[in-house]
């Protein structure tokens, strides 16, 4: 093999190990590759030691004779090749890189371990470099595909998006820090969730707490956002309230739907026992008559639950303060997360406390690793505790603990509309979806 010509300028210094060689190309920019007016030389620089390339490495002078073309620009990268000393070591350093801007003519890099031809980096694709074996279709991705402008949507409010049409639609600057927010929580709540339906009990072992409340600030919080159906079921075995934070549209409740279970045989059929809200939640509601000494029990209950669990996807139950009661194991055993609600004060906070102790003691370990507690601050004597300290004994315990503040209308304790809520209160319930959806997601 030819020895390549030694340059007569003063650019011929000796390098020890490495022989290099360039091309620079007319009017190509590039952050790798130098730029002048013209093709000037190659330059090649050898030790005074032996040199021999490597047989699968291609000469420069190849290179250039065999893809150079007068209507074309091609841009060579430096070229390192395999030197062997005075010594008879061999110095390994990368293979060379062939580019063709204008298209006509493009190469990849070779991996020199195996021989195989690879698909260029995005880097490489920007450079113009093409793949010569098949993309995977995972390749074809709208990142790599639409233009950054296009890509992003037209700012949905606010000052950028007066700039947006007042520019004719050429400075996009995107959307507000608090509707991006917004918008990443509606896709943490509306995640889908694959298979069946999923049951989420919302409990405590102490009344007064907020319990119901919570119930349906979480429910109408799932249904805003969520495509699918939302359900929330008034567990109490005695007499529940669940169904008046609510417009009710129908007089029917869990009894009704465990005596008539036989002939339910679609989502309409089971639609007219439940009242609709406006933020689109269905809501079972407990039995009222007081001349039942039991208004529901635990074959009740999952006669009602496996009707549910054909038509919705998430479920909320409503429990009572009784734990030990049968509906309760009937209720956990089906449950895939879990909301423990806690108030305020020193009591309230001791008996949610409790309740985690007992599920811990009774097989239910694994649903109080993923539970979330809401720590209700409306009820009386939150002022004069730390709810830091609450915070943090519960943060040892459960996944994630939800604050949700004091408003008014939820104070009054009749029919809730989720949008006339106070924004802090909504924004504390979405984060209690968010979480809620989130451990349903991760599951294994």
């Amino acid at each position: 093999m030819s020895q390549p010509k030694k340059p007569s300028n003063a650019a011929s210094k000796k390098a020890p190990k490495t022989a290099q060689s360039r091309v620079v190309a007319p009017a190509v920019e590039s952050p790798e590759v130098e730029t002048v007016e013209e093709v000037t030389e190659v330059t090649a620089f050898v030790n005074e030691a032996s040199v021999e390339v490597a047989p699968e490495v291609l000469i420069l002078d190849e290179i250039k004779d065999s893809l150079f073309a007068s209507d074309s620009t091609i841009v060579v990268e430096e070229i390192d090749l395999e030197v062997t000393n005075s010594e008879g070591e061999i110095d390994v350093v990368e293979t060379v890189t062939v580019s063709s801007v204008s298209g006509v003519v493009a190469t990849e890099a070779e991996d020199t371990s195996t021989g195989e031809m690879t698909m260029p980096s995005r880097r490489g694709r920007a450079r113009g470099e093409t793949s010569t074996v098949p993309e995977p279709v995972s390749m074809l991705t709208p990142d790599r595909i639409l233009e950054p402008t296009k890509r992003r949507p037209a700012p949905e409010s606010g000052f950028n998006r007066f700039i947006y049409f007042a520019s004719a639609k050429t400075i996009n600057m995107g959307d507000t820090k608090a509707v991006r927010h917004r918008k990443a929580l509606d896709a943490l709540i509306g995640a889908r969730l694959g298979g069946d339906a999923r049951f989420v009990p919302v409990l405590t072992r102490k009344g007064g707490v907020g319990k119901t409340t919570i119930t349906t600030l979480l429910g109408m919080s799932l249904a805003l956002v969520r495509e699918d159906r939302v359900i929330a079921i008034d567990a109490n075995p005695d007499r529940g309230t669940l169904a008046e934070r609510f417009a009710r549209t129908t007089e029917k409740t869990v009894r009704d739907v465990v005596n008539k279970a036989a002939s339910i045989k679609s989502f309409s059929d089971f639609s007219q026992y439940v009242s609709r809200d406006k933020t689109r939640l269905d809501v079972l509601a407990s039995d009222t008559d007081p001349m039942l000494s039991e208004a529901f029990d635990e074959s009740d209950y999952n006669v009602v639950a496996n009707l549910v669990e054909r038509y919705y996807s998430i479920a909320l139950t409503d429990c009572g303060t009784g734990i030990i009661h049968s509906v309760m194991k009937a209720t956990l055993d089906r449950a895939d997360g879990l909301v423990i609600v806690s108030g305020g004060s020193f009591d309230e906070a001791r008996l949610a406390a409790e309740t985690l102790t007992w599920l811990e003691s009774n097989g239910y370990k694994h649903l109080v690793r993923g539970a979330i507690v809401a720590l209700n601050t409306a009820t009386q004597g939150t002022q004069l505790v730390n709810l830091d300290e609450i915070e943090a004994h519960f943060r040892s315990r459960v996944r994630e603990i939800v604050r949700i503040p004091y408003d008014a209308q939820l104070a009054a304790g009749s029919a809730i509309e989720f949008k006339k809520l106070r924004p802090l209160t909504q924004e504390a319930a979405r984060n209690l979806a968010a979480l809620v959806v989130d451990g349903l997601a991760n599951q294994p």
